[in-house]
């Protein structure tokens, strides 16, 4: 009797770590961990057995973490690059699947007390290059403008850099700050101050209208977004090691349901669909 009783208590030893519910781990871009999170609460409130750990780091963070194996999902806020996909391929056998789960408007942010409403895509990309130093050039009051920009391992830093910058270089006198709401901080505080970063987290800061291709100023709003009206919407991504499965892929077919996208508006962001 007292074997039988062992024998099973073993058993039970040896069942109880492949029972126990594994964590869908999402990482990556910084603009949309409070997104993640708050997907990932809600989720494992309807699945109590289901796990999702959320961290940050940046795009190109999660990127990486997606190469090396250490992530079941990515969230990017630009597209994955042709190297980073050889290297998946590379390691895996398979190609990185891309979901876009939500749309954003990278905003530009100033004080509440900048006079300036609405700039260019020239005018911004000449301040942010160094060529306009101060406000009175595009409008504004006699005072040099303070850059805040990303980290280049940032998803908004590449995708800035390409559709404003063309490719450009930064000005060297731009303070790299960790994080969207680090950015919003700085210009909070920052009387002369300008970033940028999603939409989502303009708090406390007032954004600038940015002039479109019909030569008026948009702000970044959810119908200006979906119009394609605001010049630098962009989407937000998930990508996966080859289809996305099992539990990673229920997490991100809630994120894709009517309930997770009603999450993404709640959030600040803009509907896929």
């Amino acid at each position: 009797m007292m074997k039988r009783i062992a024998l099973a208590l073993a058993a039970a030893v040896i069942l109880a770590p492949a029972l126990a519910q594994a964590a869908v781990t999402v990482k990556g871009s910084d603009t949309m961990v409070i997104l993640s999170q708050r997907w990932a609460e809600n989720y494992m409130k309807k699945n109590p057995g289901q796990k999702i750990q959320v961290t940050g780091g940046g795009s190109g963070t999660g990127i990486a973490a997606l190469v090396n194996g250490t992530t079941d999902l990515a969230n990017s806020s630009r597209k994955i690059k042709d190297d980073e996909k050889a290297k998946v391929r590379d390691r895996f056998n398979v190609l990185p699947a891309e979901t876009a789960v939500a749309k954003d408007g990278v905003a530009l942010y100033v004080n509440e007390a900048n006079g300036v409403s609405q700039l260019t895509i020239a005018q911004l990309r000449d301040i942010f290059m160094g060529d306009v130093t101060n406000w009175k050039q595009v409008g504004g009051a006699d005072a040099p403008i303070v850059i805040y920009s990303r980290e280049n391992s940032s998803g908004t830093y590449v995708f800035f850099k390409e559709e404003v910058l063309k490719g450009g270089d930064f000005a060297a006198s731009a303070q790299t700050l960790p994080g969207t709401a680090a950015v919003v901080n700085a210009a909070s505080k920052e009387k002369n101050a300008i970033g940028y970063g999603g939409a989502a987290y303009a708090k406390g800061v007032k954004e600038l209208k940015v002039v479109g291709a019909d030569g008026q100023g948009w702000l970044p709003t959810a119908e200006n977004v979906k119009s394609g009206k605001y010049p630098l919407s962009r989407p937000l991504f998930v990508y996966s090691r080859g289809a996305v499965a099992g539990d990673a892929k229920a997490f991100l077919d809630y994120c894709l349901s009517a309930e997770g996208q009603a999450v993404v508006t709640e959030v600040g962001y803009f509907p896929i669909k």
